[in-house]
């Protein structure tokens, strides 16, 4: 997908698609009034005949507009003027992302940037849409001999021509490269989760770190089962043990910070698929726990993305990758392990065996003095029963990086909630054999995971991402979203950009025109 922003007036553009935003019961956007002018009112004359639905993002196409020199117009509805927000121009961006990405077109022009949004910028407009019309191009395509996941696949080329509503600025560019970037991240994501459990497997995940980081200058250590032993990684190990597929801690370093500044450490949870111990893992859909690596594929996705955009900020991401299988050294319910802390943990159950990874995870996260870390995890299905899939859950030590999480999640529309971890909670973890117990009960499920995790993360500011119902749709439509990666990376790029604001502009600019009105 090739997106080039441009200035002009759309009614005069020769071309397959054009995309014309218009709100319920007026005003006309400028391309839908001057197109309207041009059509000799014949616009206005099939919106008064309500053949377009009011609510946000529902379209209506139509062929051979006199007039209209674009050989189909796709009308797409922002809904009423004085209700239209944030939520639905994106709406609106997904339902053209969803058409183009349908259509016969091989080219489009996109003017739905030129509606302002209460409360956002112009280059807020021009970054989600990047990023939105990009991501529609997303197919899966499940390689057949591709040795790895982030190696480019053939998929159907288009060019959109996005329209903005200005002379065209370096800040406008950067915006649209930025929105691209993320959404190649995101698509990076997708593919580690789609694939089956058979190809991506941990050591699937380790050649795809060993690849980016030949492509992108990243240091890339793989620590195998010996080293973990030899750091005394018991809680980790205890989960891969049974796997004939060996368990890795994949370790990446992006040192585009410069020496001495303190790096953000990304933990990602990659257990790539989970049978379970003894007992079994029961659930409706077992083919999902493919989806359980999900942590570990966004943690991939946003390293991509600020390589793709050269964020000067140092970032470390910790891949802790699994496969949890049933065999005769599976742990059992009693079982007790000592993690790299030194405290032991009562195993309660093997369903809570993702937080067994993290918390060694997160004490060798200590060795890289962080500025902060953030652990993203498919965790709990007690997060999905409390915010389903339109929040990802937040736990946090520090008030200061939970606001600043909340507020990325505002600005990229990939929100969180913030839930308590009060010590109120801790004693739901209790055990008569053990300093902690993996399970804190059904209460609280999601909470007590947190509060667990919280054990081994008391040595700098910390932050858990509960992704379990935003990582994956379930369904007919069965498929990883790529989630928490806008997220991710807007934490990125913001605090790069307080730390260098003059290195924030984007390196290199994408093709730009000017179209003569």
């Amino acid at each position: 997908m090739e997106i080039i922003p441009a200035v002009g007036d759309a009614e005069k553009l020769r071309t397959e698609l054009l995309v014309v935003g218009v709100f319920s019961g007026g005003p006309l956007t400028r391309s839908a009034r001057r197109l309207d002018r041009r059509a000799a009112g014949r616009l206005s004359v099939i919106l008064k005949r309500g053949e377009l639905d009011e609510a946000p993002g529902t379209t209506l196409l139509i062929h051979h507009l006199p007039g209209s020199v674009a050989a189909r117009i796709l009308l797409v509805s922002l809904g009423k003027r004085a209700l239209f927000s944030d939520r639905a121009y994106c709406r609106a961006l997904a339902a053209t992302a969803k058409v183009i990405a349908g259509s016969v077109a091989s080219e489009a022009v996109v003017t739905l940037a030129e509606s302002e949004v209460p409360g956002r910028s112009l280059n807020w407009r021009v970054q989600q849409a990047a990023q939105v019309l990009t991501d529609g191009g997303y197919a899966f395509v499940l390689p057949e001999t591709q040795p790895c996941g982030s190696k480019a696949r053939a998929r159907a080329r288009r060019s959109i021509m996005l329209l903005v509503p200005q002379t065209l600025t370096s800040e406008l560019v950067g915006a649209l490269r930025r929105g691209v970037a993320i959404a190649e991240g995101v698509a990076l994501a997708k593919d580690l989760g789609n694939l089956p459990g058979n190809i991506c497997t941990p050591a699937y995940l380790a050649e795809t770190a060993r690849e980016m980081g030949e492509e992108f200058g990243f240091e890339v250590e793989i620590l195998e089962r010996q080293d973990l032993e030899a750091l005394g990684m018991g809680a980790f190990l205890v989960v891969g043990r049974s796997s004939a597929n060996p368990c890795k801690l994949i370790v990446l370093k992006s040192n585009g910070g410069g020496i001495g500044s303190r790096p953000v450490v990304l933990v990602g949870k990659g257990i790539t698929f989970d049978i379970g111990g003894t007992p079994l893992t029961p659930g409706a859909d077992p083919d999902e726990m493919k989806f359980n690596m999900s942590g570990a594929g966004s943690v991939l996705g946003v390293m991509r993305t600020i390589a793709r955009l050269a964020v000067p900020i140092n970032v470390v991401g910790l891949i802790a990758a699994a496969e949890s299988m049933p065999v005769g050294s599976a742990s059992r319910p009693g079982d007790v392990v000592t993690s790299m802390s030194g405290q032991t943990i009562e195993i309660r159950t093997h369903e809570a065996e993702g937080r067994l990874l993290l918390c060694d995870v997160l004490t060798y996260a200590e060795r890289f003095a962080p500025a902060c870390v953030i652990d993203v995890a498919t965790l709990t299905e007690a997060c999905v029963v409390a915010l389903g899939s339109h929040a990802s859950g937040l736990f946090a030590n520090d008030d200061a990086l939970a606001a600043e999480l909340l507020r990325c999640g505002s600005v990229s529309g990939d929100r969180v909630w913030q839930l308590p971890i009060w010590d109120d909670y801790v004693g739901q973890l209790g055990s008569s054999f053990a300093d902690t117990s993996n399970l804190g009960g059904r209460a609280a499920g999601a909470i007590t995971a947190a509060c667990f995790l919280a054990r081994f993360a008391t040595a700098y500011p910390w932050a858990h991402l509960d992704i379990a119902g935003t990582a994956s749709i379930s369904g007919a439509a069965k498929a990883s979203t790529g989630r928490p990666v806008p997220l991710l990376a807007e934490f990125l790029i913001s605090r790069a950009a307080e730390s260098a604001p003059a290195l924030s502009r984007p390196l290199s600019q994408p093709p730009t025109m000017e179209l003569n009105s």
